[in-house]
């Protein structure tokens, strides 16, 4: 198990979509993959005799958990935030591909091979798309999946589609090199519509950008590309899960083959400053559900992402 190492964490104070503003508590983070899931030591929840100097706590992302948690406890000496708890949805890969398709009802395996032959039918017959896995191929994977990615909801609105900086792009080829890197990008003719970039970490394909033109959302090209994306890897060999990380969708829902109760928590010691940061930020979640389901009981939160994805 890798050195707890420490740095900034931020908080984010947002209403709705929008941040308003942001205040960080110094702490050691750490993410639990699924590599990690039968290693007790890996999933152990840190002591105060852990903490290195000048940190505030711990930051653990995808925790396993056996009940729900309170979002805000005494936990020992730390306070305990708990802001997100979830399904985590993942794919075993061990399998073939012909017995993962089984896990679908005959409708939805009819509805997704309707999904693909509708894509191919609109592009002429000729369904194209491509996987990127060395270095020499990074800089096309890159030019045409941030074509896609600044069109996307994600970009616009949430400041989170591909990154596109040399560090980033750098990173990249040095998973290729190492065949540590599967990336995709679905095309309509030479145009690019959809990609997904997926790093791989113990033989754990990890779900981390995707994104699609949504000009062409109606027909469902982001699912089209998980479906030729996952067939892939598991004709592949070699890989043991793909891991659609923290948060849940009905997308990942309907792809996963398993699911484990997870927890994204915070242990902060209970200082004056620390304590109003947690507080606030739990206060401003609960008004920002609430300020939300208000703008969509008027529609003014639908209007002001339309215009945003469209321009």
């Amino acid at each position: 198990m890798s050195t707890w190492q420490e740095r900034d964490v931020p908080f984010k104070f947002q209403l709705s979509d929008w941040t308003l503003f942001q205040a960080s508590i110094r702490l050691q983070p750490r993410s639990i993959g699924l590599a990690d899931a039968g290693n007790p030591e890996a999933i152990a929840i840190p002591g105060e005799d852990q903490l290195l100097p000048g940190s505030q706590g711990f930051a653990l992302r995808r925790l396993p958990v056996d009940e729900t948690l309170p979002r805000l406890a005494r936990s020992g000496p730390f306070l305990r935030y708990v802001p997100l708890q979830y399904q985590h949805c993942y794919i075993d890969l061990s399998t073939s591909f012909e017995e993962y398709q089984k896990k679908f009802s005959s409708k939805t395996r009819s509805t997704i091979n309707r999904k693909i032959r509708k894509y191919t039918e609109h592009c002429g017959g000729t369904l194209k798309w491509h996987s990127y896995r060395n270095p020499d191929e990074v800089p096309d994977f890159f030019r045409l999946a941030r074509a896609v990615s600044k069109l996307t909801y994600q970009e616009k609105l949430l400041d989170a589609g591909l990154p596109d900086t040399p560090a980033f792009m750098e990173r990249a080829r040095a998973l290729a090199a190492s065949g540590q890197l599967r990336a995709y990008v679905l095309f309509d003719g030479e145009k690019p519509v959809s990609y997904l970039y997926c790093p791989v970490q113990d033989g754990v394909a990890v779900y981390a950008y995707l994104g699609y033109d949504p000009a062409y959302m109606h027909l469902s090209v982001g699912t089209v590309l998980q479906w030729l994306a996952l067939e892939e890897m598991f004709n592949e060999g070699g890989l043991r899960y793909f891991d659609f990380t923290e948060g849940q969708s009905d997308h990942k829902r309907l792809f996963a083959t398993h699911q484990r109760q997870c927890v994204n928590v915070f242990l902060v010691r209970p200082t004056l400053r620390n304590a109003a940061i947690i507080r606030g930020h739990l206060l401003m979640e609960r008004f920002s559900v609430w300020a939300g389901g208000l703008l969509d009981r008027y529609g003014v939160k639908a209007k002001v992402r339309r215009l945003i994805r469209h321009g």
